[in-house]
């Protein structure tokens, strides 16, 4: 028998008055309806009302029925399994059958109702859903189709997996093909529909989508032309996902779409532009593109560029002509969250100091309040990579663009050629150089533009080629670049004090000493700033300031540099509460300006070291009051503790043994017991830190619980968790050098997961490392324990260490394998090629370590007699023969 339910005129009015209530601007107001709807949700009925208001109830203006129905969406997000089934029925039939509703608001609102329900684990309770909506796609009446449509185009969002799975019989096998007949319906609303529901399925690479891929590329073609640009924007988006998933099916016509999206990336609307400027993103992540697009570039490139430029809109939404905001406070909203990095301990390497690691903060990022991803981006982000895929191939289609643009008198165009000089600054660096002459100091000049969009661009844009600024004689480009990177620090405008600041942290990191004659003047500006900035760049300045602690170290430590820069720091630092945010880059500066200042840092270091330990101590406490009642209490933000503790590890290592008082009156010990249990690996990893930094300064306070800690550091030596397994391996190796013989005891908690490690294949290079050197140190001081794995580990320990610098922990390393070798001479026999070469690694050991190298090789020679050590060292390289035998004479 069919559900019927009338409403109660005095509850639907009381419904009704509520609806327009909660349409008022009063937040107060909203507050109060929001309770009452919360109310209503105990009656069993009340959401009978809310779908009789949406569907029924046509007298009533659109905006207060589509409000009923997306209220009745939240309920059945949050209450939907306590619905009464009659409810429930009554809910989905009064769906089912006002899908076709006249209202495009309503339509939508019950399309959004359904796909709620159908989320809900529905999909098997509502057998009917999909072959009625399917069913209704033939409907002669549009809004009927058109309803249907929309409702499966969001099912295919929402519930993709579940389409595409045994669980349903597999109804895609109806569906797709019946989508696909719709690509040449007659209504551009459909077809569009029609296209975004089969593209929900193109990635996961759904079989009943395969089986038809042929016919499905071919109507996409078909719609090319369509005059709907939301058709055009699907078909676009459709390519660029076939292109990662059935390039082989794109291939045979690979010209044509070329072509074709050469002509939508200049669509009209810039929607469709935007989808089709994606494709030369995912393209250039193809092996093929290179031979693919050669023949096209001469067209693809200056239709980049051209997109490259700030639309009208753009520069509305920019204020572009406001030139002078900086006294004016920044909105809140404007201030993104920032990530904490915390600290990982790598060794030192002896290429030309270039990181490996991508550094990701070059990106290009220079206007980050327009709604964030453009065609400006996009078509930068395209060069970019392609500037990385052609190398200089690229630069004579480039070239003659860039003379036009750079001293173009329009300043929007002028603009957009810097931003174009920056975006191909990594690819096409070999083939700029020659040109970098001339245009580095008429870079410079643009600095001073009186257009602030043309200053914020150039800033980046030079430190896209900071790089080879540094590599030329200081005076010729890095001091002007300089000069005028100050002034621009503390321009009037707050974009372009935001990019002459990270512009500078850049420069910072590549010329490192480089600056340190020009410290005086750098701080003076940056202290200045202090007294400038808003809320927003005052968190980037904290950046720069770390970054030259970082770069410069110990030059930092000099009287009138500290007179200079902390009294502004520690005056931030006593205005800011526990609870505020922008502790955590301040914090971060401060550990970065700790470690260089060394023993100068002293005189502010207590005030401080109490006031990380007190937010450890916070945060723990509340972390546990939150696991005992998680209803009364809210969970801390971790990330307080994580960088107190990377603070304290900044002390430690820059103060060494100063820090001993301030760890005798403290409970950090007790508090770090904890942090190496925290469900965070962020937190552990930091913990780990500060451990192996307080063993080097102060281990008599440590040495009381390392029966406590050994445990746990063995736990934590899992790879799963890189930077964790990583401060682990190193922590063990620093309590080993001063535990002495003291560690045998706690080797078997650690050492077979170190040699798992070691052994592991694709382990990242840092972590390698550090296990070297830990099961190194290990040996070093419980050689009996450890020799007899020497062949275990031999190998893969040799490759590990052969690229680091000289320093202390190489040095304990290759002591701890010498006298393992001594131990277990046969251990090493199989893989000698691969500890000689790790010897010869060595630019100067000291002289007792040269000792040890000698015995061993000379020995080995001697037991296998001249003519074998011959045989054997002639599969040596030439430089690895001449170094042994100039070094050590074999």
């Amino acid at each position: 028998m069919e559900y019927e339910w009338k409403p109660d005129e005095q509850g639907l009015q009381q419904i009704l008055q509520l609806l327009k209530e909660s349409q008022s601007p009063d937040t107060t107001i909203q507050r109060t309806v929001q309770q009452k709807l919360e109310q209503l949700n105990q009656y069993p009925d009340f959401n009978n009302y809310l779908i009789f208001v949406l569907t029924k109830l046509k007298s009533e203006d659109e905006p207060t029925r589509s409000l009923s129905g997306l209220i009745l969406k939240n309920n059945v997000k949050a209450h939907f399994q306590n619905f009464p089934n009659g409810v429930t029925d009554f809910i989905k039939s009064e769906c089912l059958n006002n899908i076709g509703d006249a209202s495009p608001l309503i339509r939508a609102t019950v399309g959004i109702l359904i796909t709620t329900i159908a989320s809900k684990g529905e999909l098997q309770n509502w057998p009917d859903l999909l072959p009625k909506l399917c069913s209704l796609l033939d409907s002669e009446d549009y809004n009927t189709c058109e309803g249907a449509f929309g409702a499966l185009q969001k099912i295919c969002e929402d519930s993709a997996e579940i389409l595409d799975s045994d669980v349903l019989d597999r109804p895609l096998n109806i569906m797709i093909p019946k989508f696909l007949q719709f690509f040449k319906h007659n209504s551009p609303k459909i077809r569009s529909h029609a296209v975004a529901c089969v593209n929900q399925f193109i990635i996961s690479r759904t079989q009943a989508l395969m089986m038809h891929i042929d016919s499905f590329i071919e109507n996409l073609f078909a719609l090319a032309g369509d005059e709907e640009p939301e058709v055009r924007k699907n078909v676009c988006r459709a390519l660029v996902m076939l292109l990662e998933v059935r390039m082989d099916r794109l291939l045979p016509h690979m010209h044509n779409i070329v072509e074709y999206m050469l002509q939508r990336t200049q669509d009209q609307d810039e929607n469709v532009a935007l989808e089709a400027c994606e494709f030369w993103l995912t393209l250039a992540e193809q092996p093929i593109c290179k031979d693919v697009l050669v023949r096209h570039l001469p067209k693809l490139i200056p239709v980049l560029v051209n997109g490259m430029k700030y639309s009208d809109i753009d520069i509305i939404l920019l204020k572009g002509d406001v030139e002078e905001d900086e006294t004016i406070p920044d909105s809140e909203q404007d201030i993104r969250p920032r990530f904490h990095r915390s600290r990982t301990v790598a060794q030192q390497h002896d290429e030309d100091g270039i990181e490996e690691e991508d550094e990701d903060d070059d990106e290009i990022d220079d206007d980050d309040t327009i709604s964030d991803w453009n065609l400006r981006k996009c078509s930068a982000a395209a060069l970019d990579v392609l500037a990385n895929v052609y190398r200089d191939e690229l630069l004579p289609h480039i070239l003659p663009l860039l003379k036009e643009l750079l001293f173009h008198h329009e300043w929007v165009v002028k603009e957009s050629g810097i931003l174009v000089l920056g975006a191909i600054a990594e690819g096409c660096m070999q083939g700029m150089i020659p040109y970098l002459p001339e245009l580095i100091p008429h870079l410079i000049q643009c600095l001073s533009d009186k257009k602030a969009l043309v200053r914020s661009i150039t800033c980046w844009t030079l430190s896209r080629y900071a790089h080879w600024v540094v590599s030329q004689p200081p005076d010729t480009y890095l001091k002007p670049l300089m000069t005028e990177l100050l002034k621009r620090i503390l321009d009037s405008n707050k974009r372009v004090q935001e990019a002459a600041c990270s512009a500078f942290a850049t420069l910072e990191e590549e010329a490192c000493t480089e600056l340190v004659p020009y410290l005086a003047y750098i701080l003076d500006t940056l202290v200045f700033a202090f007294s400038k900035y808003q809320h927003k760049n005052l968190l980037i300045l904290y950046d720069a300031i770390g970054t030259l602690a970082d770069s410069v170290g110990h030059h930092l430590n000099k009287p009138e540099y500290i007179q200079m820069l902390m009294p502004p720091l520690i005056q931030k630092w006593n205005m800011l509460k526990d609870e505020d945010k922008d502790l955590f880059p301040l914090l971060e500066c401060l550990s970065s300006v700790a470690t260089a200042l060394q023993s100068g840092f002293l005189p502010y270091c207590e005030p401080v070291y109490q006031r990380c330990v007190n937010l450890v101590q916070k945060t723990l406490a509340q972390a546990m009051l939150n696991n005992a009642q998680p209803d009364q209490y809210e969970a801390p933000d971790k990330d307080f503790m994580i960088v107190a503790l990377d603070l304290l590890s900044g002390l430690a290592e820059g103060l060494g043994g100063n820090i001993e008082q301030l760890v005798a009156r403290s409970n950090i010990l007790t508090l770090m017991y904890q942090c190496m249990q925290d469900k965070m690996p962020e937190v552990r990893q930091s913990s780990f830190a500060l451990l192996g930094d307080l063993t080097k300064a102060c281990f008599q306070h440590v040495k009381p619980f390392i029966a406590d800690f050994m445990p746990i550091l063995g736990t934590n030596l899992n790879p799963e968790f890189i930077s964790v397994c990583n401060n682990a391996t190193w922590a063990i190796g620093e309590i080993s050098i001063q535990m002495g013989i003291e560690m045998q005891p706690y080797i078997p908690m650690v050492l077979h997961q170190l040699v798992e490690i070691i052994n592991r294949p694709n382990a990242p290079k840092t972590l390698l490392e550090n296990t070297a050197i830990t099961i190194g140190r290990l040996g070093y001081v419980c050689p009996q324990e450890v020799a007899p794995m020497l062949q275990q580990f031999i190998r893969p320990w040799c490759t590990s260490l052969r690229n680091i610098r000289d320093n202390e922990e190489k040095d304990s390393a290759f002591r701890g394998i010498c006298t393992m070798i001594s131990v277990n001479p046969s251990g090493v026999i199989q893989d000698f090629i691969f500890f000689c070469d790790a010897v010869a690694s060595w630019i100067n050991p000291k002289d007792d370590l040269r000792d040890m190298f000698c015995k061993i090789l000379h020995g080995f020679k001697n037991q296998v007699g001249d003519e074998n050590w011959r045989r054997f060292s002639d599969q040596f390289p030439l430089p690895l023969k001449e170094r042994l035998a100039a070094f050590y004479g074999v």
